[in-house]
C-alpha cells in the first residue's frame, strides 16, 4: 500500500478492482498492473479512481477490500470512475465473529519516555492548564463574550491582531485622503500582546453555544453531559458558569452530569445565576473577581512529567480528499497503535465515515457487550438519518467528491484507516467521558466541529486532524494537529498545516515513519514546547450537535 516516488497510481488492498491515480494521468496511457494491460479511457486526475478490468452495470466495486458502490452502467477497464457511473452500496453488519488477535507495533523506542503535564486530583493528566468560561444557556453569551473582553487583553492572553492593524492603517490614509493604492499589506505591523499575569496558566477559554433551551430535555442534558466533560477535561483548572436561571439546562443537570464522571469532583466550579443576581453589573463584578482569584491559585500548578499512558488523542478527519485514506489517515492510525500499545487512550469519532467498515470494527471489539453496543449506535444513528429524509450515503460533500470521494463507504473506508489495528475497547454514545485504555469509537456526527467538540467532552487532552482540502478547525481546550494528507496543501496553507503527510505519496516516508514522527511530535506539544497553528490562530470552535427538533 506505501507509494514511491516512482509509482503513479496505487492498488491500496489485493481484492480491490480500483486504482488511485497518485498523479494526473492522460487519457490513451498505457496502464500495466498484475498481468492487465489496458489504455485508459478518460483523463484521471490525480487523488480520482479508474477500473482496473472491465465491469458490467450493477457489478461491485472494492476499495481497501470492501464493498464501497455498485456501477450503474457497463465501464471498460480504464475508466474514470465518478459519481455518473457510481452509486453508494456498502456491505451490511452483523454480530461479532472470532476472537480478534492483535500484533501490537514495537514501543521500546518509548518506553522510558515521558511528558511535562499537569496532574490532576483524580490522577489524569493534561497538556495544557487552561480556566473556562461558560454559559447553560444562550442567552448568557453576551455576557461571556463581555467577561472574554474584560480578561484577555488585561491579563496578557489577547492575541496580536494583524488584521486590526491593517484596518488601522487604512483609516488612516483615508483621513489623510490618500489614495487606498498606497496601503501596502506588507508594511503593516500588529502590535504585540502584554506579557501574560498568570504565567503557568496557558490561557482562559471562552464557551459560546445556541443550545440550553427551546429544544427538546434530550437536547439539554447532552449539552449539560458535554459541558460536564469539558470541566473533567484534564486541560480545565477550572471553570465559571454562567446561568440566566429558567432554562432547560439546569445548574443542578450539570453537576449531576459532572458527578457521574468524576465522584470526587475537586475543581473550583464558579456558578452565576442572572436570576438570582442583584444586577447585570453585580453578577459579572462577582464572577471577575472569584474568576481571578481561582487563575491566581490555578497559576500554582507546575508542569510536571507524566507516562505516555495518561495521553487521551481524538482522531478526526475533515475536508479530506482522495489521498486521505492512502498517507495521512493510515499515518495517524499507527500513531493511534502506538499510544494503545503504550496504555494511552484512543477515541475514533465521527460515526457516519464508519459506514462499509463496521464488521471489521465489530470484529475488532473485546467483547460481544462492545461489539452489541456499537452495532444499537450505529443502526440507532442510521435510522434517525433516515427518518428526517437523510442518510450516511449523503455524507459526501462537494469538496470530498471533487476530490476523489465518490461515495460515503469510499470515504468511510479510508476514514477509518485513523483508528489503526488495535482492539476496540469501549464504545461510547455522544458526550460520555472516556473510561479505558486503547482503541475506543465515539458517537458523533460526521461535521467536522460537532465532532471536534464531542471529543474534547469525551476527555481528549488533544487531536489529531487529517485534511486534504484545509480546514483551520481548532478547539478552546483540546489541541488540534492539522495533517496535511497532500504536500501541495501543505505549502499552500503553512498557516493552518503542522505536519506533512504528503511525503508518504511522494515515497520520501513510510507510514510506519511518518507514524512514528506523529508521536513524536504529540511528546513535545503536550510537553508545552510549542503550541499547534490552529492554537496560534486563536481558532476555539465549539459546535453542540443537537439531535432533537427546535419547540
Amino acid at each position: 500500500m506505501i507509494a514511491t516516488g516512482k509509482q503513479t497510481f496505487l492498488q491500496i488492498h489485493p481484492h480491490d478492482n480500483l486504482l488511485v491515480a497518485l498523479q494526473d494521468l492522460k487519457a490513451g496511457e498505457s496502464i500495466f498492473f498484475n498481468g492487465n494491460d489496458f489504455r485508459l479511457k478518460d483523463n484521471v486526475a490525480a487523488k480520482h479512481k479508474f477500473t482496473l478490468s472491465d465491469l458490467a452495470a450493477g457489478d461491485a466495486v472494492y476499495m481497501y477490500g470492501v464493498l464501497v458502490g455498485k456501477t450503474t452502467h457497463s465501464l471498460p477497464a480504464g475508466s474514470l470512475i465518478s459519481t455518473e457511473n457510481l452509486k453508494h452500496a456498502a456491505e451490511d453488519f452483523s454480530q461479532k465473529a472470532g476472537n480478534y488477535v492483535w500484533q501490537a507495533p514495537d514501543v521500546r523506542k518509548w518506553a522510558q519516555r515521558t511528558f511535562n503535564g499537569y496532574h490532576r486530583p483524580d490522577g489524569q493528566v493534561g497538556i495544557r492548564n487552561y480556566w473556562l468560561v461558560l454559559p447553560l444557556v444562550f442567552c448568557e453569551n453576551r455576557n461571556v463574550e463581555t467577561l472574554k473582553e474584560a480578561f484577555l487583553k488585561e491579563l496578557g492572553y489577547a492575541s496580536s491582531n494583524k488584521y486590526e492593524a491593517q484596518v488601522r492603517a487604512l483609516a488612516s490614509l483615508y483621513r489623510q485622503s490618500k489614495d487606498l493604492q498606497e496601503f501596502r499589506i506588507e508594511e503593516v505591523h500588529a502590535h504585540t500582546s502584554k506579557e501574560r499575569l498568570f504565567p503557568n496558566v496557558d490561557g482562559i477559554k471562552f464557551l459560546v453555544h445556541d443550545g440550553g433551551c427551546g429544544g427538546t430535555r434530550e437536547d439539554a442534558d447532552n449539552l449539560c453531559a458535554l459541558l460536564a466533560g469539558y470541566c473533567v477535561n484534564p486541560n480545565v483548572a477550572g471553570i465559571t458558569v454562567l446561568s440566566l436561571g429558567c432554562q432547560h439546562a439546569q445548574v443542578d443537570i450539570l453537576q449531576e452530569k459532572i458527578k457521574e464522571r468524576d465522584t470526587a469532583f475537586a475543581k473550583p466550579l464558579l456558578i452565576f445565576e442572572q436570576q438570582k443576581a442583584a444586577s447585570e453589573f453585580k453578577m459579572l463584578s462577582d464572577a471577575i473577581f472569584q474568576t481571578f482569584a481561582g487563575m491566581a491559585e490555578a497559576n500554582r500548578c507546575e508542569r510536571q512529567p507524566a507516562t505516555l499512558d495518561k495521553l487521551i488523542v481524538g482522531v478526526e478527519c475533515g475536508g479530506s480528499d482522495g489521498f486521505s485514506g492512502i498517507s495521512a489517515n493510515p499515518a495517524v492510525g499507527y500513531a493511534a497503535d502506538l499510544i494503545a500499545a503504550l496504555g494511552g487512550k484512543v477515541l475514533l469519532s465521527e460515526f457516519p465515515e464508519l459506514c462499509g467498515v463496521e464488521q471489521e470494527l465489530i470484529n475488532r471489539c473485546v467483547d460481544e457487550q462492545t461489539a452489541d453496543r456499537f452495532i444499537l449506535l450505529m443502526r440507532e444513528y442510521a435510522a434517525r438519518a433516515q427518518a428526517v429524509g437523510s442518510g450516511f450515503d449523503m455524507n459526501p460533500s462537494p469538496g470530498n467528491i471533487r476530490d476523489g470521494l465518490i461515495t460515503d463507504a469510499i470515504k468511510s473506508a479510508g476514514a477509518a484507516k485513523k483508528g489503526g489495528t488495535s482492539p476496540v475497547t469501549d464504545v461510547l454514545g455522544y458526550a460520555q467521558y472516556v473510561r479505558k485504555s486503547g482503541l475506543t469509537l465515539l458517537c458523533t456526527p460526521g461535521n467536522d466541529v460537532e465532532s471536534t467538540t464531542a471529543l474534547a467532552g469525551s476527555g481528549c487532552t488533544l487531536q489529531l486532524f487529517t485534511t486534504g482540502l484545509g480546514t483551520p478547525t481548532g478547539n478552546p481546550v483540546s489541541p488540534v494537529v492539522k495533517i496535511a494528507t497532500n504536500t501541495n496543501l501543505a505549502q499552500r496553507l503553512p498557516d493552518i498545516i503542522d505536519l506533512n503527510a504528503g511525503t508518504i505519496i511522494s515515497g520520501e516516508k513510510t507510514i510506519e515513519a511518518f507514524g512514528e514522527e506523529i508521536l513524536d511530535y504529540i511528546i513535545d506539544m503536550a510537553s508545552g514546547k510549542f503550541d499547534t497553528r490552529a492554537m496560534e490562530l486563536g481558532q476555539d470552535d465549539f459546535i453542540f450537535w443537537k439531535r432533537g427538533v427546535s419547540l
